[in-house]
């Protein structure tokens, strides 16, 4: 299809950028300021049975420290230290790293809450936020010119799902409610469309794209998943579940593999080579409820998911139909927030999620905060939890960027930037 401009694309004025404040601070004030933001880390005297935090005055709690990392580097290259050894370690390191993060930047440039992001795969400083209204922003908060805005259609327009273009990283993907799976770039233009409905009764609500398979997958609001090359040819259009496809993924490690969770309280596995209908799948993995989210692990072995009410779960290769392990979490469902969806840390075992308090949650206690929590992956213990009474809302989406130091998190209309304070001499 011949690219078409849209119609409007501008600069945002309406970002509202918070950079970190470079003056020094005496002990005073660090304490003052420790109080204020109650960033706890694992042990805190004001954790519940819950694992949560709740509100009330407190001081902040370092962590205890970590081996030295360069110890641990020098023991691993002179074969004295295993490379599970050395994770733990440097993991361990980046867990006390956290009760040093605060928010540096925010961004306001949407008048509909944020729904999508996505991490630039190689600038560890810009981001792609979509929002309900369509519009999407470019941001590198590394930089202080004002972010790329497109603007959307106003109503019906959200943007369900957005990846960088692995191959030209000026251009991105798109699902969304307006019933498309597309391809533009950030000066406005729409390069191809994949899919189109045409209708605003049937849409498209995530999407995947495989560099070294050169496919694009989605799938729509019916139950059905369309793969199709990056030229645009389809090559199945199948349905898959009984209703609304809410995610696919393919796994960063082995490619021909496809997950895909749905409001039918399921997440399947499937195998792209051998695809033939809607019973080819490898396996199918029933849950209590509707599931927002299913992700592979960055290392291909793991499948996180999540659902709408209360539980994350953790697969494991090979043996993807295994109990798995269980996490109590609330992050019920409500219409009009974006969905919360738990996601990996790019290099740790580690699991970010947004806690949205309910008071029917069976570990739940009165005044718990709306922290981001961070688990480890394994063991499914709570390690840590960010929270900034200045931004107490849900944080819906969390995301780490590609290096694993920043934190970008979608906060109803704002996007936050976490990063570590610096430490001044």
């Amino acid at each position: 299809m011949a690219p078409r401009k849209r119609p409007e694309t501008r600069k945002t004025s309406e970002v509202a950028l918070h950079p970190r404040s470079k003056r020094s601070r005496s002990p005073g004030e660090l304490e003052h300021e420790a109080k204020k933001l109650c960033v706890k880390g694992p042990g805190s005297s004001r954790r519940s049975d819950s694992g949560c935090l709740r509100e009330g005055p407190a001081s902040l709690q370092v962590p205890p420290q970590c081996r030295s990392i360069v110890r641990a580097l020098h023991h691993h290259k002179l074969g004295r230290t295993s490379w599970p050894l050395l994770q733990q370690d440097l993991q361990q390191s980046f867990l006390s790293s956290l009760a040093s993060y605060r928010i540096f930047q925010k961004a306001a440039p949407f008048d509909r809450r944020a729904t999508s992001m996505a991490w630039h795969p190689t600038n560890p400083s810009t981001l792609a936020v979509g929002s309900k209204g369509g519009d999407i922003m470019l941001w590198n908060f590394g930089i202080k010119d004002k972010p790329t805005f497109i603007k959307g259609i106003g109503a019906g327009g959200s943007i369900t799902g957005l990846k960088f273009n692995p191959l030209n990283t000026n251009q991105f993907f798109i699902s969304s409610m307006e019933g498309t799976t597309r391809l533009q770039d950030f000066k406005g233009n729409i390069l191809q469309v994949y899919t189109n409905y045409g209708t605003c009764n049937f849409w498209f609500c995530s999407l995947d794209v495989s560099a070294e398979r050169r496919v694009v997958v989605t799938g729509d609001n019916v139950g059905h998943v369309v793969l199709l090359s990056m030229d645009g040819k389809e090559l199945w259009n199948l349905r898959m579940h009984k209703k609304k496809v809410t995610h696919v993924a393919l796994n960063p490690c082995s490619d021909w593999f496809l997950v895909t969770a749905s409001v039918d309280q399921t997440v399947k596995i499937w195998d792209l080579r051998q695809v033939k209908g809607k019973s080819s799948f490898l396996y199918s993995l029933p849950h209590r409820h509707p599931v927002n989210a299913a992700h592979f692990s960055p290392d291909g072995v793991r499948l996180l998911t999540t659902d709408q009410k209360s539980e994350i779960r953790v697969y494991s290769a090979s043996q993807w139909d295994r109990p798995p392990s269980l996490i109590p979490h609330p992050h019920r469902h409500f219409q009009h927030l974006t969905p919360i969806k738990a996601a990996w840390h790019p290099r740790y075992n580690l699991i970010v999620v947004g806690r949205y308090p309910d008071p029917n949650f069976k570990s739940g206690t009165p005044h718990e905060l709306r922290t981001i929590d961070v688990f480890d992956g394994s063991s499914g213990k709570l390690m840590h939890q960010l929270y900034d009474p200045e931004s107490s809302g849900i944080s819906s989406l969390n995301e780490f960027n590609p290096m694993g130091d920043t934190l970008a998190s979608v906060m109803g209309y704002r996007i936050l930037i976490w990063s570590q304070q610096e430490t001044k001499m």
